[in-house]
């Protein structure tokens, strides 16, 4: 059954974030300082390899998609504004509340998924849509989270520099010019990218012990607003592109994610109340367990 491949893919999630939190009851207070190490290096190292080992994968290719590429950078400006007014609404801070609405979870959660619900066919469109949802958050996103911090004007644009934004790039001109690694070196770096999810579910898991009770409530606001401006713009988009029955599939399963981890890791390391973006990743993929059947019957329910 599909809920149980779902389940399947969002277990695991809630396992290691599990495991994160226990060790972290277990070593104490200390624990933070140990992970702030390791939090840098998913940050500026094997986060960067996962966005350009995607990139560079020989089943992605940057033309075919191109629709739905559009459509996916669409989709996370759509919800970051649908999400602004809220956060003015219930008198959240936008920079905590609007880039994690912005940045779904379409990497560790929507790649599988992909593959799950269409098969091996269905990763290259997933990749897709996961280069737009990078692209728009590490410019918008993190300008968004940026302002009102007192940075001069010569730092404005400081996020072209960012690993993750070099590493973007960089897979866009591999994809566009077809550009190939050798096969050890492209094993090499994807499997230093791959470890970049089990590491941002523990590191999830040992800041969930600063996650105070009235951070659930933005956290059960932004779980239910997260998906639900993506699918909101998703259906104002369907009638606009001309899809395949698969790219119109793909952006509903796109516009149903939850936040993503990463959200937490770049609360955390520019300290934009990183318990609260927590308690959104954390409620965010719960509730996943409805919201992503829900994107899969509208994309899959013939328009």
């Amino acid at each position: 059954m599909l809920v149980q491949r779902i389940l399947a893919i969002i277990l695991p999630v809630f396992i290691t974030i599990a495991l994160g939190y226990g060790y972290a009851r277990w070593r104490g207070e200390g624990v933070r300082a140990e992970m702030a190490a390791v939090n840098r290096i998913s940050m500026d190292v094997l986060c960067p390899l996962l966005v350009l080992t995607a990139f560079a994968s020989k089943d992605f290719d940057l033309a075919r998609n191109a629709n739905l590429i559009m459509a996916g950078v669409l989709i996370s400006l759509g919800s970051g504004l649908l999400a602004w007014p809220v956060a003015r609404l219930l008198r959240y801070d936008a920079r905590s509340f609007v880039p994690p609405m912005m940045y779904n979870n379409c990497g560790n959660m929507g790649l599988p998924l992909a593959v799950l619900a269409f098969g091996q066919a269905g990763l290259s469109a997933a990749v897709a849509v996961f280069m737009a949802c990078n692209l728009v958050y590490f410019s918008a996103g993190i300008k968004i989270i940026e302002s009102g911090r007192g940075a001069g004007s010569g730092t404005s644009w400081r996020f072209l520099s960012s690993p993750m934004m070099i590493a973007m790039l960089a897979g866009i001109v591999i994809a566009a010019t077809h550009v190939t690694f050798p096969d050890a070196l492209f094993k090499s770096l994807q499997m230093l990218g791959d470890a970049c999810i089990p590491l941002m579910l523990f590191a999830l898991g040992v800041r969930m012990l600063d996650v105070s009770l009235k951070s659930w409530q933005i956290g059960l606001v932004g779980a239910a607003v997260c998906p639900l401006t993506g699918i909101a713009v998703a259906w104002l988009l369907d009638g606009w592109f001309a899809f395949t029955p698969e790219h119109r599939a793909q952006m509903y399963l796109f516009a149903a994610l939850p936040p993503a981890v990463l959200c937490f890791l770049v609360a955390e390391q520019f300290d934009q109340e990183p318990d609260k973006v927590a308690a959104i990743v954390l409620l965010g993929n719960l509730a996943a367990v409805v919201f992503v059947p829900l994107g899969l019957w509208l994309g899959m329910t013939p328009s």
